[in-house]
């Protein structure tokens, strides 16, 4: 069993042929999916299409490039999304200081609100961090106790303390693939094996092999198979251990 901890299969990217992607991604043993809402739109389309999909989990949350135009009605209806028992997460949330689609106030006054409503869901927080580690980290600490992922964590085994200590689930995309990114290696082999977690992020950033393509939750087997052998395990055992690790943060049903 292979789980893909943070997908968009609900873009239009896949409005052509998206029941024949979720057939692929079960043929290559892809059982289960986070689908991670990004707005409010998005959040109610990652509800709606894990309604009919057996294994398939959503989230709802706001992520920092569209906190500008979020609103007091958009923060209420995802909070009452999150507020389903079938919604296993809150976010994608965070913080992102690269493309700065929002200011940063902004940005860091709703991952703050994410944070707190994680806490009082007792659900766990997904994160985006992009050239913003020092204030991801710093308002994460502020926020101590409150379970969730670094999402398609792109940094180096430095910056790795701040959030494993604070107990965060570390989760890794194609990016592990890519040539260039030797310290982002190093970090996937430092990473606790009960904090670790695959994923996809799709549309977007397809393994080394298939950059240039539309991603698709398939394709995670090879960001897993590439993470074994970063650290020197087994792919079936690694793929067991990382759903057993989903599982536990998103409170989904036990490994069978």
């Amino acid at each position: 069993m292979i789980t893909d901890s943070h997908a968009h299969v609900f873009w239009n990217a896949f409005d052509e042929d998206r029941n024949e992607v979720l057939r692929r991604a079960r043929v290559a043993g892809v059982e289960r999916m986070v689908l991670v809402g990004t707005n409010l739109e998005t959040s109610r389309q990652a509800v709606a299409l894990a309604e009919g999909e057996p294994g398939v989990y959503p989230t709802a949350g706001i992520h920092p490039h569209d906190t500008a135009e979020a609103g007091p009605e958009d923060l209420a209806a995802v909070e009452e999304l999150c507020r389903r028992a079938d919604v296993v997460g809150v976010g994608e949330t965070g913080l992102d200081f690269f493309k700065e689609f929002s200011p940063r106030d902004r940005q860091e006054e709703l991952f703050a609100w994410h944070l707190r409503l994680a806490r009082t869901l007792d659900k766990p927080v997904v994160v985006h961090c992009r050239d913003a580690h020092e204030r991801t980290s710093a308002l994460l600490a502020e926020h101590r106790g409150v379970r969730g992922v670094m999402h398609c964590y792109t940094m180096g085994p430095d910056e790795l303390p701040a959030y494993l200590d604070l107990g965060l689930f570390i989760s890794f995309s194609g990016v592990v693939t890519y040539p260039r990114n030797d310290e982002n290696r190093e970090a996937a082999r430092q990473v606790p094996r009960d904090q670790l977690l695959v994923e996809t992020d799709c549309p977007f950033l397809a393994p080394q092999g298939k950059r240039g393509r539309r991603n698709e939750p398939a394709y995670v087997r090879l960001v897993l198979e590439r993470l074994a052998e970063l650290r020197g395990e087994d792919v079936d055992d690694l793929a067991r251990a990382t759903s057993a690790n989903a599982a536990a943060l998103f409170g989904l049903p036990p490994l069978p």
